[in-house]
């Protein structure tokens, strides 16, 4: 065995960690301390991972410098969520390191591994401890040392494991949210699964994938993405995996799914429950999941606006293809505008209203599934305009935004909103008239003047801050600390009433999701009203999925 990393064992050690971090994934989510359906840290990491791994296994493997390179890229593109795109960014100081050689030997690795830990610190505006960057940190410096030592490759890597691992141990301890829910930080766990699964493949033992794929990438199972589009009846597109309770017959969630949409596709073994439909409910859906089990993953996709885009896209590049003579559609002769607007949510009423009101562009995705940085800047480069504001519109999309600034040939500016009604302030707040510089303050300060509230259910049973959450409970949530968890959507309401009414706001907005109606949001008026009888109220169809009610209140 050679004792240096060449391009082709930098390939089979990001293969490798990719089948790693995606084996491990489920078990990486269930650290996530709050129970809320999200963008999980395994899921982000792991669809990180294998963007990187997907663009190496289409790339002849030159020096190592320009694999690694290649890795950087694919993972800058492909990151989701900030756990992502940490990740992405360790592998891109990495790369840096490794620019101009061919192979590395243990110090030159140990010195990339520094480097991705630099590159990653820089990149994060109020580094905390007790996360992934503190394991990585701590894991490179192992690596020094034993370098510095005369370690050889297994030794270097070998030393940075044990060392990440005991950091991992004591992440409880270093982050006080981690040490109320007693669990390890997860994104610092998934690191060391990636790195042990490079050294394994390094040794000529990469880690393979388990047996229990994504049924999209199983040929011997159906395939979801070849569903017809046309004539679509139901609007989202549900899947989950839940653990099998082996009192529960999986065939009666069959017959419950039968009633509630089409395209069911449901597979069972020992274990686990995998399931597929269209429905408009996919919270019901998902509440009834869980009483046969923890749900592992969930993927909600509106069908819809997919399909809408899809033919608009196709027609757009046909027309223009058969008047020009090229395959290729051309860009826009008219001038750039200068300004524009994408805005990432999810919901066919969010995204009308972020139309009707001026935006550009719709990134369809947020809570459920965290788009990636590539998903974001094709939206982007739809728009002709010289200047475009991003607006996330969730705390966990804020990083995978930034990473457009620079990959696009227009200025990009992020507007850090966190909820969608922030959003829906900032857009209110632009100014066509105004400067950059003027329009970011003005769009920054509108969003702050919002606060968010939402009523959801908890997917998994949780031990958070003091509170025994069980799985199906509504839970209540405000500026996304934890309000209430109840079996009554009525005590749900109250506490929000309750956390606004201190807030002494000008104006409250509801916004019903997918799987509630206007008459309830009349009833959440209603109640919420009779702690502020002289607020101003707005009911707007968001018509989200998984929140049954998004609720803003806003001074002016």
């Amino acid at each position: 065995m050679s004792e240096r990393i060449t391009a082709a064992a930098f390939v089979a050690m990001v293969q490798s960690a990719a089948a790693a971090i995606e084996n491990h994934k489920n078990e990486i989510n269930e650290l996530n301390v709050f129970p809320v359906p999200d963008g999980d840290t395994g899921t982000n990491m792991s669809l990180t991972m294998g963007a990187g791994a997907a663009a190496l296994s289409k790339l002849t493997p030159e020096s190592l410098g320009r694999t690694a390179e290649a890795n950087a890229n694919a993972l800058l593109r492909g990151a989701r969520g900030n756990s992502g795109v940490i990740l992405s960014l360790l592998f891109r100081g990495i790369a840096k390191h490794l620019k101009d050689m061919t192979s590395a030997d243990a110090n030159d690795f140990a010195q990339a591994l520094v480097s991705g830990v630099d590159t990653a610190y820089k990149a994060v505006m109020k580094p905390t401890e007790g996360t992934i960057l503190t394991v990585s940190r701590l894991a490179a410096a192992a690596a020094v040392e034993a370098a510095l030592n005369g370690c050889d490759i297994n030794g270097t890597v070998n030393s940075a494991i044990e060392a990440g691992w005991k950091t991992v141990a004591e992440t409880t301890a270093m982050n006080p949210v981690l040490e109320k829910a007693g669990v390890v930080d997860a994104g610092g766990k998934g690191f060391m699964y990636i790195l042990e699964a490079m050294l394994s493949a390094y040794n000529g033992s990469p880690v393979l994938p388990a047996e229990v794929q994504d049924i999209r990438n199983d040929p011997a199972k159906a395939d979801f993405t070849e569903f017809a589009t046309e004539d679509i009846t139901f609007t989202y597109c549900t899947e989950f995996i839940a653990e099998r309770d082996e009192d529960k017959d999986p065939e009666l969630l069959r017959e419950f799914l039968g009633a509630r949409g089409d395209s069911i596709v449901l597979v069972y073994d020992d274990e686990i429950i995998k399931t597929h439909i269209h429905t408009n409910e996919p919270g019901v859906v998902l509440t009834e999941a869980l009483t046969y089990g923890q749900l592992l993953t969930v993927k909600i996709e509106n069908m819809r606006q997919q399909h809408t885009q899809k033919l608009i896209s196709a027609e757009q590049a046909a027309a223009a293809a058969e008047e020009a003579g090229d395959p290729e559609p051309p860009k826009s002769d008219e001038p750039p505008k200068r300004y524009g607007i994408v805005s990432v949510c999810a919901g066919e009423g969010f995204a009308d209203l972020f139309r009707e009101i001026g935006v550009d562009a719709i990134v369809s995705g947020g809570q459920t599934m965290n788009p990636s940085t590539e998903d974001i800047l094709k939206q982007v480069e739809t728009v002709n305009a010289e200047t475009v504001f991003i607006l996330p519109n969730n705390k966990n999309i804020v990083m995978a935004a930034q990473q457009c600034e620079g990959l696009a040939d227009k200025n990009i500016v992020v507007i850090p909103t966190a909820t969608v009604p922030q959003g829906v302030s900032a857009v209110l707040a632009f100014d066509a008239e105004s400067g950059v510089e003027e329009n970011t303050e003005a769009l920054t300060e509108a969003a702050s003047r919002v606060s968010t509230a939402q009523i959801t259910y908890a997917a998994r049973e949780s031990d958070f801050d003091g509170h025994k959450i069980k799985a199906g409970e509504y839970l209540a949530l405000l500026n996304g600390s934890l309000l209430a968890n109840t079996s009554r959507l009525n005590k749900a309401v109250d506490s929000v009433a309750k956390a606004f009414a201190e807030k002494k706001p000008d104006i409250i907005t509801i916004y019903y999701g997918c799987d509630t109606d206007e008459a309830t949001a009349l009833e959440v008026q209603e109640r919420i009203r009779k702690r502020m009888p002289s607020v101003e109220f707005t009911i707007v169809c968001g018509g989200q999925p998984v929140y049954y009610f998004t609720i803003s209140a806003e001074n002016y």
